[in-house]
């Protein structure tokens, strides 16, 4: 053997090897908002489905739920963006409109999309005559957490709350302010009081999806809401999400509204928490009718050939039943799987079945893309109440009308 052909018989192997070690691998994204532990759930999963893709690196990326649907709009509008959006089902509205996610029903076979729960909510999202998301979780709603530590048993009526406010609440320094409550919760924001109008026996939208906010029960909602504050004065004056967790966090309120995303903080605090219903209003001997809203993955619109496939086989596998009941039992999600839902784990599971008998009297997500303006149509007039700018009265009329502006503006 010649010297030239002895240095090509050395270099080809090594080039062989550089060529391989240098491949360029597809990239499979998962965008979400999911928890700190779900996240690390999520990416030892993506993980161990990679090893039998060797071709394609998996990862995933969080992001605050609205920053996650308004990047996604930009990126998919450009044909980029992350291959699967995991989120709440409000989602499909917006990005269906936008044709920027996949119709489901042709991408996957009905055997499948029919071992998901139908009762007593739908867990996969239909959107004008077309699934556009595949849940792996149902529920995600407001309930009532306690301190058992504090409170033997839940208040099971408002007047009930008030009674036990009243023992509760205390100045323990004699300063004149109150050091504990009985309740706290993000009450300023929509979101948190929409359950007490359908206690009141009405709701934010119609069949046909308009906003139905100029109502007694709105005004009802806002001034049993406004009082518990002012003239009961068992919840705080001046309440954001941040301040009700810390109050809960540090047992200076016996109680929150909250919802599963912040259980597993109070677990790892050494929490002894309970879950119960809202308390029923005694006007009207109804239940507080908090959303629920499925969560799951949409698929990118922009994703097409072999990668669709893999993609597809992945939602297969972050959605199975082994996997939602894993997810469960280290974050408290309820699964959206029928075999998963009625597994012993769940059935066993304190929380989670208490979780479910709140989820029980609460309404289903409105997805329609109308929501988005009906949301930033409330948060003005109805926050205008507690700064005394505006009476609940007004608050309901002021809310209305910016909603069907906003609406008529907009779509």
């Amino acid at each position: 053997m010649n010297k030239q052909k002895k240095i090509l018989f050395l270099i080809i192997p090594i080039l062989i090897l550089i060529s391989a070690c240098g491949e360029k691998k597809d990239k499979i994204m998962v965008w979400s908002s999911l928890r700190p532990v779900e996240q690390e759930i999520l990416d030892s999963l993506l993980q161990e489905f990679a090893q039998d893709y060797p071709r394609y690196e998996f990862s995933q990326l969080f992001y605050s739920t609205e920053e996650a649907r308004i990047n996604f709009i930009i990126a998919a509008l450009a044909g980029k963006g992350p291959d699967l959006l995991h989120g709440a089902s409000d989602n499909v509205g917006p990005l269906a409109d936008l044709e920027l996610i996949h119709p489901l029903e042709n991408l996957f076979e009905e055997a499948y999309l029919n071992s998901f729960l139908k009762e007593p909510f739908p867990a996969n999202t239909f959107y004008k005559d077309h699934i556009y998301q595949i849940a792996d979780r149902i529920g995600n709603h407001l309930c009532l957490v306690y301190n058992k530590e504090l409170i033997d048993q839940p208040p099971q009526t408002m007047s009930e709350l008030i009674r036990m406010g009243r023992e509760l609440t205390a100045d323990d320094d004699g300063d004149g302010r109150v050091d504990r409550y009985a309740l706290a919760w993000n009450y300023t924001e929509p979101y948190f009081a929409v359950p007490f109008i359908g206690g009141y026996g009405g709701w934010i939208v119609d069949d046909a999806y308009n906003p139905t906010l100029n109502t007694k029960a709105t005004e009802k909602a806002a001034q049993f809401i406004y009082d518990l504050a002012n003239t009961h004065q068992i919840i705080p004056k001046e309440c954001d999400y941040e301040i009700a967790n810390a109050l809960f966090k540090d047992r200076l309120s016996a109680m929150i509204i909250n919802g599963p995303w912040a259980w597993g903080t109070y677990l790892a605090n050494n929490m002894n928490i309970g879950i119960a219903r809202i308390p029923k209003i005694d006007e009207t001997g109804l239940w507080p009718t908090p959303i629920v809203s499925p969560l799951g993955y949409c698929i990118n619109k922009n994703i097409r050939g072999e990668k669709l496939e893999v993609v597809k086989k992945l939602v297969r596998y972050l959605t199975s039943t082994e996997v939602q009941l894993q997810f469960s039992g280290m974050a408290g999600i309820i699964p959206s799987r029928i075999d998963a839902y009625q597994h012993p784990a769940i059935k066993e599971n304190e929380l989670l079945e208490q979780a479910i008998d709140q989820m029980m009297v609460g309404k289903l997500m409105p997805v329609v893309t109308k929501m988005r303006w009906i949301w930033d149509a409330m948060r003005p007039g109805y926050q205008g109440i507690f700064t005394g700018q505006v009476t609940p009265q007004q608050a309901a009329v002021d809310m209305q009308q910016r909603a069907e502006r906003l609406i008529e503006e907009n779509l």
